[in-house]
């Protein structure tokens, strides 16, 4: 088989002159983005998972038009595009407004020779929004629908014989105009929607294969056999074709066998080294293709011999890992990662750049990226509504970070409030499967990625568990999300609540680990970083570098305390500022990173490290949906918090009272909206605790007044952080005795914030007590 880069050689000298092209000025740069070099744009090979050495990348500068949906192919090009950074980006040069009435036509062309009989030349696409169809020479050669999984064609039936080639695309993109799924883009973006992404966007690249070549590696780990299961999908097999796969330690090979196609391989890994975020070992993988075929005898007539050729060969990569939910001493459902407890602890990576927006500049940024989240102290990262590059994940197998992977967001949505799941049109849910399903094949390969999140927030969420379930079908080595956020059905092996700034947890789950899947988004404008000069917005403001790092050791301190309440994981936001969001760890341009590195990694230590159990004496709603409280909102007479006061014309109330926002936290709760409240609840001791005693007070915008048989112990002020743990050790042990309790509160609200889309006063009260057992 003839090299691919040698039919190449003339690939770039007919190529468009750079100087005919220059990006378009943005608001704000990366430094990768200014050096930014059009004759060799992320030159990486871009399927780290599936490596060929015969390849040629086409990124570089297109001709490009943006024409209406009706007109057809373009007679000339008026524009220079830098693929493959999007038509609305900066690096591309374009930078235009593309809207559902418009198509994008990209062309280029191909110093390409016909290949020899048996070879076959494949066309691949990294990614491409949405809608894509591809001419080669004029003939089609396929199309595509989705944004966000790669997709390839074979073009070799297209090629003719004058050794230079055209290929063009033609690509349709609604946006948020049409069913698709497309994260947070808008055409016409404000506050937490950014700026649209459309047409090619990720690297287009060529290969030359023999018929026969290997079209898709499925290897999964198995770390409690000490074996890993290796299937290897051939294009097409012939009956003496046979698979030869090498599995190997630091250069040396540890373990191999020879298949047959459709056979499914079990390699024994002795000694098996684990992947982790401390420390991610990974094997490499060296796959081979032969093929037996008949041919004459060189000296003997009539007489034919066996000739062993080799059809195909790539290299791979694994890591030996198991996730699952499992219950630790206490009871308590936590992650465990290979079979060991393990706190997930990440930002929300929404993955924009101000010059490339979905498209990082370089591969170099794309690492960045990663090494400071883990500089930072963090052990996995959420990939918020977005699909990135395989080399992204690539980068987080190499430097140990767990990746929860979000479906990117379709149309419609469906409130916290919703009693009901819904149905979505037919067609947004074929769209739905059919992208979602392909994200995951496309990914599943990559040790770190451990959960995927099918829904976020409601949006575009329909049948619920149906589709929790499905996603878990497809690959139920991962953890599935169910939802991230907002109305939860039951599904899934997490129950997830977004909190902001938060902290915050639900109510413990029997057979699903508590996670926190948003909190934070600690607002700091850094000046001469920003998007847009003013308006920029966050969750809570932070006036200096100071305040902010003092700001977010509060929220991990407060996320410390939850774990031994059984908090399994909690996710910040965000990674970096995008757009007119400010509440990045860096700035957009990743230019400042805001947070103190020691700092962050120091409180980061603490979520890691072994915690108290937490005995519950007096469970409240985050820990029980089913609590249950006598109440008024009328002023008792005499001593209401006396023990043997007769409450009996008082009303019964689930915990907690009030309402905390918009998003679900603890159960369905009671109703509070008066400014007063008073609470009584008897409960058991059988004997008099000895750990230390703390006051639960899971509170919001609330004056509380909490009386232990008959006694005051303490009055909380108001306050924004929800969770507080008070020690009341002395106090408590004088007040509590064996037998019957009773805890009696009078709770104030004086005009608590209003929130106007649901027409709610935002003020909550539950209270507990616990028992710290070191």
């Amino acid at each position: 088989m003839r090299p691919l880069i040698i039919m190449f050689s003339l690939l770039f000298i007919l190529s468009p002159a750079p100087a005919q092209w220059s990006p378009i000025k943005s608001p704000i740069m990366t430094v990768w983005g200014e050096q930014i070099n059009p004759d060799s744009v992320l030159s990486e090979y871009p399927r780290p998972h599936m490596v060929r050495e015969n390849w040629i990348n086409l990124n570089g500068i297109w001709l490009f038009s943006l024409t209406d949906t009706v007109s057809g192919r373009p007679t000339g090009y008026d524009s220079k595009i830098l693929v493959p950074f999007c038509v609305e980006s900066t690096l591309g040069g374009v930078t235009k407004k593309v809207t559902a009435e418009n198509a994008m036509w990209y062309s280029r062309e191909l110093p390409l020779e016909q290949p020899m009989e048996g070879e076959r030349i494949l066309l691949h696409f990294g990614a491409v929004d949405w809608h894509c169809m591809v001419w080669v020479n004029d003939e089609p050669v396929g199309e595509h629908y989705g944004g966000y999984d790669p997709f390839s064609f074979d073009i070799t039936e297209a090629l003719n014989k004058n050794g230079k080639q055209t290929l063009t695309l033609r690509v349709w993109d609604p946006t948020n105009e049409g069913l698709q799924p497309r994260g947070k883009q808008l055409i016409e973006p404000r506050g937490i929607w950014y700026t649209p992404v459309s047409g090619i966007w990720q690297t287009v690249w060529l290969e030359q294969v023999e018929s026969g070549y290997i079209s898709d590696v499925v290897i999964v780990p198995d770390i409690d056999q000490r074996l890993v299961n290796v299937a290897v999908e051939l294009s097409e097999a012939g009956p003496l074709s046979t698979i030869h796969i090498q599995v190997l330690e630091d250069s040396s090979v540890i373990s191999s066998l020879t298949v047959k196609p459709g056979d499914n391989a079990r390699l024994e890994i002795p000694d098996a080294k684990l992947w982790s975020p401390q420390s991610p070992f990974l094997y490499d993988v060296k796959i081979e293709v032969f093929n037996t075929r008949e041919i004459p005898h060189p000296s003997k007539r009539r007489k034919l011999i066996s000739e062993v050729i080799k059809v195909d060969e790539v290299s791979s990569y694994f890591g030996m890992r198991k996730v699952e939910i499992r219950k630790d001493k206490q009871g308590f459902n936590r992650i465990f990662l290979n079979n060991k407890e393990l706190f997930n602890y990440g930002p929300l990576d929404q993955g924009w750049w101000p010059d490339g927006l979905y498209t990082a500049p370089s591969d170099e940024a794309l690492k960045y990226d990663i090494e400071v989240t883990k500089s930072l102290g963090f052990n996995t990262a959420r990939k918020h509504t977005k699909v990135e590059p395989a080399r992204w994940y690539y980068w987080c197998d190499v430097l140990g970070l767990m990746v929860w992977q979000d479906m990117p967001r379709c149309d419609g949505g469906l409130s916290p409030a919703a009693e009901e799941d819904v149905l979505r049109p037919p067609e947004l849910e074929k769209i739905y499967f059919r992208e979602w399903e392909a994200i995951i094949r496309a990914f599943d390969h990559h040790p770190s990625i451990i959960c995927w999140v099918p829904f976020n927030e409601g949006w575009g969420q329909f049948r619920t568990n149906e589709v929790l379930d499905w996603t878990k079908s497809l690959d139920p080595t991962r953890l599935v999300d169910g939802p991230s956020g907002w109305k939860d059905f039951g599904g899934g092996d997490m129950l997830d609540i977004h909190f902001y700034p938060g902290p915050g947890m639900g109510p413990l789950q029997e057979d699903r680990a508590v996670v926190l899947g948003e909190f934070g988004g600690l607002k700091y404008v850094q000046e001469g970083h920003l998007w847009q000069a003013d308006k920029n917005w966050g969750y809570q403001n932070t006036e200096s570098p100071e305040d902010l790092n003092r700001s977010f050791e509060k929220l991990l301190t407060d996320v410390n305390d939850l774990i031994p309440k059984g908090l399994a994981a909690a996710i910040y936001t965000q990674t970096s500022d995008v757009e007119i969001e400010v509440n990045g760890l860096m700035t957009y341009d990743r230019r400042v990173v805001k947070l103190d590195q020691k700092r962050a990694s120091a409180a980061a230590a603490k979520l890691y490290a072994e915690h108290p159990v937490y005995k519950f004496l007096l469970p409240c709603s985050e820990q029980q949906d089913s609590i249950e409280w006598r109440y008024t909102t009328q002023a008792p007479s005499g001593d209401w918090f006396a023990v043997d006061l007769d409450d009996a014309g008082w009303e019964s109330g689930i915990a907690g009272f009030g309402y905390r926002g918009r998003h679900r936290v603890f159960g369905t709760g009671t109703v509070w909206d008066t400014t007063v409240l008073w609470m009584r609840r008897d409960f058991e001791l059988q004997e008099l605790p000895e750990g230390k005693l703390m006051i639960n007070f899971v509170s919001y915008n609330s004056i509380s007044a909490i009386y232990i048989n008959g006694k005051k112990l303490a009055v909380f002020s108001p306050s924004k952080d929800f969770h507080q743990l008070s020690d009341f050790d002395n106090a408590l042990k004088k007040l509590l005795r064996p037998g019957t309790n009773n805890i009696s509160v009078y709770t104030y609200a004086k005009d608590p914030p209003y929130d106007e889309r649901e027409g709610k006063k935002r003020q909550y009260a539950d209270f507990g007590i616990i028992e710290v057992i070191d």
